[in-house]
C-alpha cells in the first residue's frame, strides 16, 4: 500500500539537521511532498549548494523515501532568505564577505582559496575584490581576459578556471599604480561593482573586503544581502584584538558572522612535517569563547600559501600539502552558510527557536524561488 503525502512527511520528521539539532519537518525545511506513480518528489528549503551537511540531509531523505518503497526525486528551492529588501545581485544566492581587522593576516589568500575551493566542489562562484586600496585577488586568481561589456553597458567579469573575478585592478591602467581613493570614491567604486557588473547566476559570491572597519565594509552591509561574514585573523594578540572590532561591526549591522579562520596557526615544516606555533596559540579560541562563533579552520604557515606569481591558489594544486586544510575550510564555510540559511527559514516559516530547537515567535513564510537539483 502506497503511503500518502502526509504519512511520508511524518516519516521525514525522523531526518535531523545535524547542525541545527532539530528535525527538518519541525524546522519547515520540507516545502512540499508529492507522490505519483511510485515516485516521491520532495522539495527542500536548501540554499547552500555542495555544503556537506545539506548533502548529508539529502542522502537521509532519499533513504527515508526508499525505505517507504518509493523512488526519491529531490529538489532544493532557491530562496530569498537574507532578510534584506534589495534588488541587488538578483542572480546571486549567497554573498560571503571575508574580512579582517588588520592587514597582513592572509585575508585575500583565504578569500581566493575559498572561491576556488567552492568552484572545485562544483558550485558556480564569483569573487569581488572590494579591497580597493590593495586589489590583489587577480594575482592569486589570474584571468586570461579583461572584463567584457554587455550591450547594456554592464561589465562582464573574466574567469579564472571558472571563478568569475572582478577587481579594481582590472580598472587600473598599470597594475603597480596605487589606488588613491577617498571615502566618496570608495563608495562610487563599490556601487559600480554592485550595480554595473553582470555576475549571472552564482551559488556563491565571495567578497574580499579591505582590512579594518572603513567605508567599503559599511557600504557592503548597506547595499548587499550578505549571507554571512568570515573573519580572518592570526593567533597574534594585536590581530585578534582588531578582529574583535570587525566582528562587532558586523554584529551591530545584523550581518551573520559565520566564524573565524585562524591563519598562520602554526608553522608546518615542509621537510620534517613538524609544526611550531611561532605566532602564539589560542587567538581563534578566544574569539569563539567570547562571541559564540565557531573557529572554521586553522590554516598552517606554509610556503605553498605564497601563491602570488604561480598559476593559482593552493587549493587547485593536487600535490600541495595544504590542500586538505583548505578544503576543510571550504566545507566548514559552506556548512555554516547552509546552517544560517536553514535557521533563517525555520524562523520565518514557523515558530522555531535556534537555542532550544523549539518554539518562538514566527514570521511570514519565504517567497518561492528557482528550483534546482538537490544533488548539487
Amino acid at each position: 500500500m502506497t503511503l500518502t503525502e502526509p504519512e511520508l512527511t511524518d516519516r521525514l520528521a525522523a531526518v535531523e539537521d545535524p547542525l541545527n539539532d532539530d528535525d527538518i519537518v519541525s524546522m519547515g525545511l520540507v516545502d512540499d511532498v508529492t507522490i505519483s506513480d511510485g515516485t516521491a518528489e520532495v522539495s527542500l528549503a536548501f540554499n547552500a549548494p555542495h555544503a556537506p551537511a545539506e548533502m548529508e540531509i539529502g542522502d537521509a531523505v532519499r533513504e527515508a523515501v526508499e525505505d517507504a518503497g518509493l523512488d526519491p526525486e529531490l529538489r532544493a528551492e532557491f530562496r530569498e532568505e537574507h532578510g534584506h529588501e534589495t534588488d541587488a545581485l538578483p542572480g546571486v544566492r549567497n554573498v560571503i564577505a571575508v574580512a579582517s581587522g588588520k592587514g597582513g593576516v592572509g585575508k585575500t589568500t583565504v578569500a581566493a582559496n575559498l572561491a576556488a575551493g567552492l568552484r572545485e566542489r562544483g558550485a558556480r562562484v564569483g569573487i569581488l575584490d572590494a579591497d580597493v586600496h590593495g586589489p590583489n585577488v587577480p594575482r592569486l586568481l589570474p584571468t586570461e581576459n579583461e572584463p567584457g561589456v554587455t550591450p547594456n553597458e554592464e561589465i562582464v567579469p573574466p574567469a579564472s578556471d571558472g571563478v568569475r573575478v572582478m577587481s579594481t585592478d582590472h580598472l587600473m591602467p598599470d597594475g603597480d599604480q596605487p589606488a588613491v581613493l577617498r571615502g566618496p570614491m570608495v563608495n562610487n567604486v563599490m556601487m559600480k561593482f554592485v550595480n554595473e557588473v553582470e555576475w549571472g547566476r552564482l551559488d556563491y559570491l565571495v567578497v574580499d573586503l579591505p582590512p579594518g572597519t572603513g567605508d567599503a565594509s559599511l557600504n557592503l552591509l548597506q547595499s548587499l544581502p550578505v549571507a554571512g561574514v568570515v573573519i580572518v585573523t592570526t593567533p597574534q594578540e594585536m590581530a585578534v584584538a582588531d578582529a574583535r572590532k570587525g566582528l562587532r561591526l558586523f554584529d551591530e549591522h545584523d550581518a551573520p558572522v559565520l566564524g573565524v579562520v585562524e591563519n598562520m596557526s602554526a608553522f608546518r615544516c615542509p621537510e620534517c612535517g613538524d609544526t611550531h606555533a611561532v605566532f602564539g596559540e589560542g587567538g581563534g579560541d578566544e574569539i569563539r569563547d567570547d562571541y559564540g562563533v565557531p573557529v572554521l579552520s586553522r590554516l598552517p604557515v606554509h610556503p605553498d600559501f605564497d601563491s602570488a606569481g604561480s598559476d593559482g591558489p593552493s587549493v587547485r594544486d593536487a600535490d600541495s600539502p595544504v590542500r586538505e586544510d583548505l578544503f576543510e575550510m571550504v566545507d566548514s564555510v559552506a556548512d555554516r552558510v547552509g546552517e544560517v540559511n536553514r535557521e533563517r527559514v525555520a524562523r520565518r516559516v514557523g515558530e522555531w527557536d535556534a537555542e532550544s530547537g523549539g518554539e518562538s515567535e514566527g514570521g511570514d513564510g519565504p517567497a518561492d524561488g528557482e528550483a534546482v537539483s538537490a544533488a548539487e
